[in-house]
């Protein structure tokens, strides 16, 4: 797999009929390992061991539902009152992060609502907020510390 620019982590693997398969720490499974899911894994395991946002907190690959369509959401990450604080949105290293990226992850926070909006490719990373009382996406630097 590629290396990524995060953090590494200590991962467990298995293969089962010629494929591979990561261990994900949050819905405790095993899951096949594509490169988004490379970058998925990395990413959770930055959220909770570098960045320190609660485990307890954290959904992968939750459904949601947009204009009567399921979707799924890569990482949404809730406030301790429950609702979507942050929504990430993972991408294979070999994709590059445009405003079509953006877009997809503005189209699952319609529904969700959340405060930022985070998309990765595991080599960049873009972090943004979103006003909704002045209707506007304000860019950030870092990703925002849990509060």
């Amino acid at each position: 797999m590629t290396a990524l620019n995060l953090p590494p982590f200590e991962y467990k693997l298995k293969k089962a009929d010629g494929k591979l398969f990561i261990f994900d720490v949050i819905r405790k499974k095993y899951t096949y390992l594509s490169p988004e899911e490379w970058v998925r894994q990395h990413f959770v395991h930055y959220l909770i061991g570098e960045m320190k946002y609660p485990r307890s907190l954290i959904t992968v690959e939750e459904g949601l539902s947009y204009n009567q369509r399921l979707k799924r959401s890569d990482i949404v990450i809730f406030s301790r009152k429950g609702t979507p604080w942050m929504i990430i949105e993972c991408k294979a290293p070999s994709v590059l992060l445009s405003e079509h990226t953006l877009f997809q992850a503005s189209v699952y926070n319609v529904t969700l609502r959340a405060e930022y909006i985070t998309i990765t490719n595991g080599l960049s990373h873009l972090y943004a907020q979103v006003d909704y009382q002045n209707n506007k996406t304000i860019w950030l630097e870092a990703l925002p510390p849990y509060a």
